[in-house]
């Protein structure tokens, strides 16, 4: 029972290690100019937290963002994060207070989808 007690706790430590520095990654918006218009996906996870979406893009503008997948916990106000990257036209918002973890894992697929 100890042994198991111990195993958590480690494992517990890890996960909130792995998603303190998700906070530390860089969120830098590709040049829209150079991205062709379509429909891209983007995919990220830091466990517990998983999120794929699919970004459109016209005119080198974002015109939609949809979220298709989201395993969050207590994350999911972090969804409307996306209405700020598109009415800015950049992944430099501001994380949704409460949600954070969920929504930089939100703005990292954003990216993906974009590299």
């Amino acid at each position: 029972m100890i042994g198991a007690g111990i195993l958590f706790t480690v494992m517990y430590n890890m996960i909130n290690k792995g998603l303190e520095d998700l906070l530390e990654e860089t969120c830098v918006m590709p040049d829209l100019s150079l991205i062709e218009d379509g429909v891209y996906e983007g995919h990220y996870d830091a466990f517990p937290i998983e999120v794929t979406l699919y970004v459109t893009i016209e005119d080198h503008v974002i015109t939609q963002i949809q979220i298709t997948e989201h395993n969050s916990g207590r994350g999911g106000p972090a969804e409307v994060i996306v209405d700020d990257v598109i009415s800015n036209q950049s992944l430099d918002v501001d994380l949704i207070s409460g949600a954070s973890y969920s929504s930089q894992v939100i703005l990292l697929a954003i990216k993906d989808a974009l590299s």
